[in-house]
């Protein structure tokens, strides 16, 4: 066993060296907060599309969706994957180009809270504050999942403490955060994002051929573990036992993609539309193969491990379980095992860099360059840029604390809350030119506050006692969140002065040159 763990150990010191060794290259390359958070617009196609799906994934997508799949089936959290399989593809084919040409066209934006300022005239700053707030507040939440799926990593691999799993897991991610800015995070998001999908592919079917090879059919791995047709049709019939609030509540996701400023920043940093054209067909690709596929994990993973054992280790860690069975048990190849694992920390790391990246871009240049220290110069912004990193990776290490946090919560609630404050303020800035400053105010606070209540306030009567609107209806607060802002937008835009004329013309520039 020390043999084996010591050709893991190898594998992951020569992966965690390599992204430290990037993160010191391209430090050199940041002469400005240009550089830093967008890569001075300068990103490829096939960066640009592994880095923004890669850091959209995160640990969720090989820790939290199979774990839950494995459970439940398809019927349940299948359509979550659907769900945000329509979203991915609506943002890179209706948001991306514009929004990339909007930003330059604004001022050259280079956060999203700037580009809302540019976009609406906001001269008293009153949208990039409420922006900057509500990044930093729910980043730091789906920062924490990404901690806590390396601590549930490293925990499981080394046997060590969860706590020390979780510090070794924050040290690497903001080691070469800290060091390279964007062009780091987004070249080693591509790094990770391919190894993600090798391992996504590689390791269910490789598990179905050793089930095979010992004569027992998928079908009949799952009746040994407790499914068969007659007592759990829905475990691979999506419509099998669904509602409608599931089915709603699980698309719902797909909405959250308009939201997410880690994605949206990679359509702003596109070379050209040359590169975006390329961008697109990657990403569609790589996000319909990683989606599927992890949905396989699931059902592949409750038929080839032991159900009653997983749920005793913790269900969100079966692709870690199957990688250990299929490459030491099967195969006695640890060192591949190891290269395979690090998949799963790629997907972890992938994620809480760019989150680290966008809270500082925030608090630095939208918060404090621009709201309170307007003569600040590049070097004291990205001063300040680094410890915002270290601040908010703090207190994302203090919520992952719990050993029992669970990732897939944790994203959601992260999701819900960025998805429905700004993705409909997004979509109507880009597409409704009647939309005005007041609009924009109402509709990142109404669907930041939509959220919070429906998830954290308890407020309806139950037999425990007070239970929050999403635990009495069982309806996924970005459902609610995303329409409430939507119209909130409208109807407040509409009871208020129309946008400027400078404002309407630079919406039909932007437009024309589609």
């Amino acid at each position: 066993m020390t043999e084996v763990i010591g050709w893991i150990l190898a594998a992951f010191a020569i992966y965690l060296l390599m992204m430290i060794a990037i993160g010191a290259m391209y430090s050199k390359k940041n002469s400005s907060t240009a550089d830093y958070f967008l890569g001075g617009r300068k990103l490829g196609g096939f960066v640009a599309a592994l880095s923004a799906q890669a850091s959209d994934m995160s640990g969720w997508l090989l820790m939290g969706l199979p774990g839950a799949i494995m459970v439940t089936g398809l019927c349940g959290d299948g359509w979550v994957a659907l769900g945000l399989l329509i979203g991915t593809i609506l943002n890179w084919l209706i948001v991306a180009s514009r929004l990339r040409k909007y930003t330059i066209k604004a001022n050259n934006s280079l956060t999203l809270p700037m580009f809302f300022e540019n976009r609406f005239r906001d001269k008293k700053k009153i949208l990039m504050g409420i922006s900057s707030i509500i990044i930093v507040i729910f980043f730091a939440v789906y920062c924490a999942s990404a901690l806590a799926a390396g601590g549930q990593l490293f925990e499981s691999i080394f046997g060590i403490d969860y706590i020390w799993a979780l510090t070794i897991g924050a040290f690497v991610i903001l080691v070469y955060t800290f060091l390279g800015g964007f062009m780091a995070v987004c070249v080693t998001d591509f790094i990770q994002g391919s190894l993600m999908l090798i391992a996504l592919l590689a390791v269910p079917i490789l598990a179905v051929s050793f089930m095979n090879a010992d004569g027992v059919s998928l079908m009949a791995g799952l009746e040994a573990n407790g499914i068969t047709q007659e007592s759990t049709p829905g475990f691979l019939n999506m419509l099998a036992g669904n509602n409608a609030v599931s089915i709603i509540s699980g698309l719902a996701w797909g909405l959250g993609y308009f939201g997410m400023p880690h994605i949206l920043v990679r359509f702003m940093a596109v070379k050209d539309e040359k590169e975006m054209t390329k961008s697109k067909t990657v990403a569609i690709t790589w996000v319909t193969l990683s989606l599927v596929f992890a949905c396989v994990i699931g059902v592949v993973g409750r038929a080839f491990m032991n159900y009653d054992s997983m749920m005793e280790i913790g269900k969100e860690k079966v692709f870690i379980e199957m990688i250990k069975k299929v490459f030491i048990d099967e195969m006695n190849a640890p060192f591949v095992a190891g290269i395979f694992l690090c998949g799963v920390l790629a997907a972890i790391m992938s994620t809480a860099d760019s989150q680290l990246l966008v809270s500082a871009s925030s608090m630095s240049e939208d918060l404090y360059k621009g709201i309170f220290r307007k003569d600040a110069d590049e070097k004291t912004v990205m001063a300040v840029s680094r410890v915002t990193i270290v601040v908010i990776a703090v207190i994302a290490y203090v919520i992952a604390w719990d050993p029992d946090s669970s990732i897939m919560d944790l994203v959601s609630n992260a999701w819900a809350g960025l998805g429905a404050a700004f993705g409909p303020l997004v979509l109507t800035s880009l597409f409704w030119k009647r939309t005005n400053l007041q609009g924009a105010i109402a509709g990142l606070v109404s669907g930041a506050l939509t959220v919070i209540l429906w998830d954290y306030i308890p407020m309806i009567s139950a037999e425990a006692g007070l239970v929050t609107l999403g635990s009495a209806t069982g309806l996924y607060s970005l459902a609610v969140g995303f329409p409430v802002s939507l119209l909130f937008i409208i109807i407040v835009s509409l009871a208020t002065k129309a946008p400027s004329e400078d404002m309407i013309a630079e919406f039909e520039a932007v437009k024309d040159v589609e």
